[in-house]
């Protein structure tokens, strides 16, 4: 595992000073690069808690990954880098609820007197480290909020985000703390990344969402929508939007495109 291969492959050439500047270029330079990605579930492939894994898969074959592979590999990277980085666990904001503990994977980034959330992992998250700290904030063209009731933390997700948020502790957590949640969200039927597939990334201009069958782009002046149209658009959008090129996209059409008729239930 090389940092300078990581930086290259997000295209950062900037200072390593352990610094709140470096921290945000960084962060945004990862998700402007690599694209949040549940494609390997869909292809049989089981994803596994390693970072030398997660290093290969993203870096060298130049995939995207979820937050156990998107976060503990810019964890390692930021202690490369000389940050001082802790791994913490959250629960996500659902309309049924918070979903267990364990579900989401962010960090905690401390920078002299002060402690930032840093987190590439959630797809539609913020692009820079918000503070911790209550309050509104602002990362590229959208909206976020911090608070806190005493004893948890709330990111809150922009509004009409797909995803409201998470809930977290300051707990010091390590990657195998992780285990049961991975598992169990790449193989129960309930968990909404077996059900659909889905591709994300954030840039300071746009956020670029691939749900299923239907590409969106949200950007300052709204959000458009349209539903792809055969297995050739499919990975032509995956190239184009998300910068991977996945031969066996054709095959994942297939299911993708089966699924999206059944619940639009189009003859």
């Amino acid at each position: 595992m090389e940092l300078s291969t990581y930086l290259q492959r997000i295209g950062y050439t900037g200072s390593l000073e352990p610094t709140l500047t470096t921290l945000n270029a960084i962060q945004a330079a990862h998700l402007e690069s690599i694209p949040y990605e549940n494609l390997d579930i869909h292809l049989g492939r089981k994803l596994i808690l390693n970072q030398t894994r997660a290093y290969e898969k993203i870096v060298l074959e130049k995939r995207g990954g979820w937050c156990f592979e998107m976060n503990s590999l810019f964890a390692w990277a930021l202690r490369k880098m000389g940050f001082q980085v802790q791994m913490l666990s959250s629960g996500v904001l659902r309309p049924h609820g918070i979903t267990p503990d364990g579900d989401h994977m962010i960090l905690l980034v401390q920078l002299e007197d002060r402690a930032y959330l840093a987190d590439v992992g959630f797809g539609d998250g913020a692009i820079s480290p918000l503070p911790l700290r209550q309050g509104h904030y602002q990362a590229g063209f959208l909206e976020y909020d911090m608070s806190f009731d005493g004893a948890l933390w709330t990111m809150h997700n922009f509004n009409d985000s797909n995803t409201a948020g998470f809930v977290f502790s300051l707990e010091p957590r390590d990657l195998n703390y992780f285990q049961e949640r991975c598992t169990a969200l790449q193989t129960s039927p309930e968990s909404g990344f077996v059900r659909t597939t889905v591709c994300q990334r954030m840039t300071q201009e746009a956020l670029y969402t691939l749900r299923g069958a239907v590409l969106s782009v949200l950007t300052e002046n709204g959000q458009t929508q349209r539903t792809l149209e055969n297995a050739a658009d499919y990975q032509r959008v995956l190239l184009e939007y998300f910068r991977l090129e996945l031969p066996e996209s054709p095959m994942l059409w297939e299911n993708i495109w089966a699924r999206h008729l059944e619940r639009n239930q189009i003859d």
